[in-house]
């Protein structure tokens, strides 16, 4: 689903990512992780197309994202699911309506979403709460409903990038979940976390990102830093 041929992403002529190789394919769940600064974001953000590359090539089901016009890079984007560790969730919207909202800018019709979004917020455990507003929610169901957001074009890969940041124990264990049960129906899900119990608990693919390269591949591992 996602090759990475000898890829270089600068700032300030510093190398944030140096000479990346890395190939994912479809439905695997991976856990990419370093420590703050060594490249994990910066990696996610090439995938959506938010950075431009410095050298080498980057390919989505074959497509090389380089070639794809910035008209047509919403298209790609509908490909794939975005969840940030600031959840920026629209705060004079319900739970309801956020999820909404993701799917009317998408030109889905109305009709669409009143029976989509339920099944949605059911999915992730929050149907209960779809006439919520945010300062109603806790972290973790905040966070929850971001999932959701990130969910209702039914994209075919999900990228985290710290969903659990700025939760407890107990809401980062829920989230978690989440995340393998979404891997679970078939989405192709990527994680880029530091929190180390929580990828030792995963059991799955680990990359290891240190200085902006790749150190370790891991197929069934754990935290090693």
């Amino acid at each position: 689903m996602i090759k990475f041929e000898n890829v270089i992403k600068k700032y300030n002529y510093q190398r944030a990512l140096d000479g990346i190789n890395l190939q994912v394919h479809r439905g695997e769940f991976v856990s990419l992780v370093g420590v703050s600064g060594a490249g994990k974001s910066t990696l996610l953000k090439l995938i959506i197309g938010e950075e431009i590359i410095d050298g080498g090539k980057i390919f989505i089901d074959d497509i090389d994202i380089a070639q794809v016009k910035k008209t047509d890079l919403p298209y790609l984007r509908r490909k794939i699911g975005m969840v940030f560790q600031d959840i920026k969730l629209l705060p004079r919207r319900t739970a309801f309506e956020n999820v909404a909202f993701a799917m009317e800018v998408c030109g889905h019709r109305l009709d669409k979403i009143k029976i989509e979004v339920p099944k949605i917020l059911d999915l992730v455990g929050l149907l209960h709460k779809q006439n919520s507003f945010p300062n109603e929610m806790s972290g973790g169901e905040k966070q929850r409903v971001a999932i959701a957001r990130a969910l209702s074009h039914r994209p075919v890969l999900l990228l985290a990038d710290e969903p659990t940041g700025n939760l407890d124990e107990v809401n980062a264990a829920e989230v978690l979940d989440l995340l393998m049960k979404i891997n679970q129906l078939g989405t192709t899900v990527i994680l880029a976390t530091h929190a180390s119990d929580l990828v030792n608990k995963i059991k799955k693919r680990v990359i290891t990102i240190e200085g902006g390269k790749i150190t370790i591949e891991q197929q069934k591992g754990k935290y090693k830093l």
